[in-house]
């Protein structure tokens, strides 16, 4: 035998799985059950360049579907909605049965192991938030806000988050002179809103080096603080709290620590805004290449999780789900950074281009399928004599 005849059959039998169905085969009809095909002619169908990736996928699920990717090893050409078919179809459910052991450690890692512990806290600072604000600047546009955008009035992203930020100041009742936290606080663009047009006092913390000194200079000559530290470290009474995409961060073995903390910041006759994303269903695992590449330690609530931690802490004064606009906001992030990486390209190379269209591309999906919620809460305390009435 020929060693490239070897090397041949080395292959074929990689590509077998246990049962003696071959790997593309198996691959092949889930993906044609979520009217996904590989190496076909519709815009969201896989084009495959190396027959390693259905091995890869088998064998690491969600984790070898995205590194093959960014390896250059398959592409398509409407990549959000391929993820938008494949998630619709719960994909990763049926796919994370493979191999059981991989799924069993996975939960034993998420429920065992607190992941988004104090000594952990700064761990995803450094590995995404930090990873270079010229990124950020590119994506995110002039407000620098990562977060969803709110877009019932908007046209454009900068309206979207313009309307977003003076929406959850509304939903604050935020008044001059009051005492603002900001629990997650990004690069200072909800901090400078309070500031500049509520005439708030404003604290924000953040686990990032790079977002605290952007914010600072961004918020110069405002009553704005903004401190690098984690929110179990936190003391004071403030009027208003206010969290944005940050509880994603946090994990459900300290969910009850962190609404204790906030109750324990917050005046009895306060309010707290809660901004998160959210899953429809309660899940023990967490997506293996979003953990690895973007978010290290992070783990989506589901709303029984939230609930649940709240109970006999918080009153719910408001629940607002605006999910849908998540997936526009994620696109003009998209188109944004597209547009920059000729510029972006100097300093970066082409495997992190397709790590970051492979990261916004697979969220706009998780949104557009419905998997994935944005929620705004409105909590507050049982003594606040005042009512509260929903702002939309």
């Amino acid at each position: 035998m020929r060693r490239d005849e070897n090397r041949s059959c080395d292959v074929r039998c990689d590509m077998v799985d246990h049962s003696g169905i071959e790997a593309p085969e198996i691959l092949q009809k889930l993906a044609q059950r979520a009217g996904v095909g590989f190496n076909a002619s519709k815009p969201w169908d896989i084009q495959v360049y190396d027959p390693i990736v259905y091995q890869r996928i088998l064998r690491h699920g969600s984790l070898g579907f995205g590194e093959t990717y960014m390896d250059g090893l398959w592409d398509a050409e409407a990549l959000d909605e391929l993820f938008t078919r494949l998630l619709r179809f719960d994909i990763d459910e049926k796919l994370a049965g493979r191999p059981r052991v991989r799924l069993l450690a996975e939960v034993v890692r998420q429920t065992v192991l607190n992941l988004q512990s104090s000594q952990r806290a700064f761990q995803v600072g450094e590995h995404h938030y930090d990873a270079g604000n010229d990124v950020f600047r590119a994506m995110l546009g002039r407000n620098m806000t990562y977060s969803c955008g709110y877009w019932r009035y908007a046209n454009n992203l900068e309206q979207a988050q313009h309307d977003k930020l003076d929406m959850i100041c509304k939903k604050l009742d935020l008044q001059p002179g009051e005492r603002l936290l900001e629990i997650g606080c990004g690069w200072g663009s909800l901090a400078r809103h309070a500031a500049k047009y509520y005439q708030a006092e404003v604290t924000g913390i953040t686990v990032s080096r790079e977002q605290q000194w952007f914010a600072q200079e961004r918020c110069a000559g405002l009553p704005v603080h903004i401190e690098l530290m984690d929110y179990r470290e936190l003391q004071g009474k403030y009027d208003k709290l206010v969290s944005v995409g940050m509880f994603e961060h946090v994990g459900p073995k300290n969910y009850r620590v962190y609404f204790d903390t906030a109750a324990r910041l917050m005046k009895d006759d306060g309010l707290f805004l809660l901004h998160t994303i959210g899953i429809y269903a309660t899940s023990h695992t967490v997506d293996p290449w979003i953990d690895k590449y973007i978010f290290p330690n992070g783990k989506l609530p589901s709303a029984r999780q939230i609930a649940g931690a709240v109970e006999n802490c918080f009153l719910i004064e408001d629940w607002h789900n605006f999910g849908t606009d998540y997936e526009r906001t994620l696109m003009a992030w998209w188109d944004n950074f597209d547009a920059a990486w000729p510029k972006l390209a100097q300093k970066y190379d082409r495997r992190f281009y397709r790590m970051w269209k492979y990261y916004l591309m697979s969220c706009a999906g998780f949104f557009r399928s419905r998997q994935g919620q944005l929620w705004q809460l409105v909590l507050s305390k049982r003594n606040r004599t005042q009512g509260y009435r929903s702002v939309r």
